[in-house]
């Protein structure tokens, strides 16, 4: 059995509860566990595992509209290719990792093509375990449903080590692995309940983009000083804000650093320089805010990927 570390098992433990938990159920259809070996069922307690093993080396299609009350996560166990359709959504087509997630939000219809032998872990979550791990995690009831509604592939080392701790806990003594299997799922659903409401926080929180008349002034500082030496902090205060603030607001304003685009803006004042004067490239790294010729032709063929020597050549035959 494989050991746990210490965070994954504050995780396993974050808290003691009844749990209708079953042992890992064999999947003879996809995403369909096999609960009963006259039936193939799934059980209405609060979460089921089952395991999806194929070894055939051909191609092969399987499709599902979904369990309406279950989310189902989809932990891979081996390296495989296939194709994956959610909601008639192309998410992955080629080679998945083993320690890869995937969760599938209750009545979504999904689809794959696997084209080599593959081992995945499913585990079926209902709102019941859901709510609870939202509850222990935040300290508060979630109000309404919850729905994990990202469906891209996560790849989480201690999700990973879970996945692979149940696998190898179900192979070894699955008579006995109930509640070593209960704990590990659990561990497994409130992973995910925390990344998906702690990245939803960050979301909210995130900051606003740099109001117009802010970026204005900026962009006007930042023109007017292009030869000079320029900290954040100098460009913080023509827009009148603190560093952190300016940073994260120029950054969902522009897509850029405030550096980077510090040093775009010197490069392209730089070409502009080239080509209508007779300057040295020394001065024009010196007009443009560089310190040296070499950091100069650094940063340009960073951004332009010729040297600024190459550059002007080019762009003198051109002409």
């Amino acid at each position: 059995m494989i050991a746990l570390s210490t965070n994954e098992t504050e995780i396993a433990t974050v808290a003691v509860r009844k749990i209708n938990g079953n042992p890992i159920h064999p999947e003879h259809h996809w995403r369909y566990p096999v609960v009963d070996e006259t039936h193939d069922l799934l059980p209405y307690g609060e979460m089921t595992v089952a395991r999806w093993t194929r070894n055939e080396v051909g191609a092969f299609e399987a499709s599902h509209q979904g369990h309406a009350e279950y989310h189902c996560i989809g932990l891979n166990l081996k390296c495989t290719s296939l194709s994956f359709e959610y909601a008639g959504r192309t998410i992955v087509s080629g080679r998945v990792t083993a320690g890869a997630v995937q969760v599938t939000a209750p009545a979504v219809p999904v689809s794959v093509r696997f084209e080599s032998p593959a081992d995945v872990l499913h585990l079926f979550v209902s709102q019941e375990a859901l709510a609870e791990c939202f509850e222990d995690l935040f300290g508060q009831a979630h109000a309404g449903e919850i729905v994990l509604s990202d469906p891209r592939i996560q790849r989480d080392p201690t999700l990973e080590r879970l996945a692979q701790a149940l696998a190898v806990s179900h192979s070894t003594d699955a008579s006995s692995g109930k509640l070593f299997t209960d704990s590990v799922c659990l561990a497994i659903v409130s992973r995910l309940v925390s990344r998906h409401f702690t990245a939803a926080a960050r979301q909210t929180r995130e900051a606003a983009a740099l109001p117009q008349w802010r970026m204005r002034r900026t962009i006007e500082f930042i023109e007017a000083h292009l030869s000079d030496s320029i900290g954040l902090a100098d460009m913080a205060q023509s827009a009148g804000l603190t560093r952190m603030h300016f940073a994260a607001q120029f950054r969902r304003a522009t897509g850029l650093r405030p550096h980077e685009y510090l040093l775009r803006r010197r490069i392209e004042h730089a070409q502009q320089l080239m080509t209508r004067s007779k300057q040295s490239m020394v001065e024009v790294a010196l007009s443009c805010g560089f310190r040296t010729q070499s950091h100069f032709t650094a940063v340009f063929k960073r951004f332009v990927g010729d040297t600024p020597h190459s550059w002007k050549v080019k762009t003198n035959v051109a002409r």
